[in-house]
């Protein structure tokens, strides 16, 4: 089976997905090291996929039959991830009326991921070192070591040499865990995959509302998805696109919205006294001496955001575009509906001159 085969049969596991060369890239190096037993680490941004490329480590390992348990480090208090990690015996602490089994026994044979490592306390953190050296332990109220088999898979978002610096994650650790460590690609660095996910995703969610047809994007929402930041990555793709299609009442997607919490509605605006609990209407817009209506008042905060988008995306007009929520062809409609002289270069360039005299 060729890589990118394999990288995209994934996906009926979860959304490893894609074809781009900086994707296949990462598959590769992920494929090279999971048959060597030996820890590795993810670092990623959030929702760049680190749970699916451990999972996809453990597969192709050769501990692929054995158990893959994950813990969200995170979401735990330092008082009872060791409890979690390397369970504990009954009376070890207030409410343990019974023995209870750890991730680490629970992973014997297989595979343990650790996603957010970098919350572990210092003092969980040396058990765990323990561990990586002697793939041994005791559980918490006890004193009888325990031996296992495990590989450890750690993820995180953070920098972990920089907490070794600041003594706030153990060198030791970090030196046994890091055999080797693989980099996720943000999602802005896959341009030619995110066509490929989003029509995956919104394939997937018109199925679920039991929609026939298959969804297909208009060409100017296709240049929004592409030129994006994708701050949250595939997971925040995965929320625009299904959001897109169950808003959407034909197969078609001609519009999408990128900040679900931007309100459709204008702001209150109060202008003097309350009177009997109702506002008076909103004065004009006053400026210098003169009373400017709302419609130049809306056609100068238009002028305004345009020249401040230019500015800020370095006078390119598509980056411009999808910075202020517009398509290409609307920016340059109010490019051209106010006058901006602005000088063409490659790659959509142009330096907004302001309005002509």
């Amino acid at each position: 089976m060729s890589l990118k085969k394999a990288a995209v049969t994934f996906s009926s596991r979860g959304e490893a997905l894609g074809q781009s060369e900086t994707f296949l890239d990462f598959q590769e190096r992920l494929s090279r090291v999971a048959p060597i037993d030996r820890p590795v680490l993810l670092i990623g941004e959030r929702g760049t996929g680190k749970e699916l490329a451990a999972s996809r480590l453990h597969f192709l390992s050769r501990r692929w039959q054995g158990p893959f348990v994950t813990l969200n480090c995170a979401t735990l208090s330092p008082s009872l991830i060791e409890a979690e990690l390397f369970g504990f015996e009954k009376g070890a602490f207030t409410g343990a009326e019974s023995r209870r089994t750890g991730r680490f026994e629970a992973a014997d044979g297989g595979t343990l991921f650790l996603d957010e490592i970098g919350s572990i306390p210092l003092e969980a953190q040396e058990k765990i070192l323990r561990v990586v050296e002697y793939n041994s332990f005791e559980r918490v109220g006890s004193s009888q070591p325990i031996e296992v088999d495990v590989r450890i898979v750690g993820a995180t978002n953070v920098d972990l040499a920089a907490m070794a610096e600041k003594k706030d994650f153990k060198r030791d650790l970090l030196d046994r865990l890091s055999f080797e460590v693989l980099f996720l690609p943000p999602l802005r660095c896959r341009e030619e995959d995110i066509l490929l996910l989003a029509t995956h995703f919104a394939t997937r969610m018109s199925f679920e509302l039991g929609r026939e047809d298959i969804p297909s994007f208009s060409a100017a929402v296709v240049r929004q998805l592409e030129q994006n930041s994708w701050k949250g990555n595939i997971r925040e793709l995965k929320n625009v696109v299904e959001r897109a299609v169950h808003r959407s009442d034909t197969g078609f997607i001609d519009k999408i919205v990128f900040d679900p919490f931007v309100s459709p509605y204008e702001p209150l605006t109060l202008s003097g006294e309350e009177n009997g609990g109702e506002e008076r209407a909103a004065r004009p817009l006053a400026v210098g001496n003169e009373t400017v209506s709302m419609k130049l008042a809306v056609e100068e905060l238009e002028r305004a955001m345009i020249k401040q988008a230019l500015t800020t995306c370095r006078f390119n007009q598509r980056k411009a575009a999808v910075h202020l929520g517009l398509t290409y062809d609307q920016l340059r409609g109010k490019i051209r509906k106010y006058g901006l002289t602005v000088l063409p270069h490659d790659g959509g360039l142009g330096a907004a001159l302001g309005s002509p005299a």
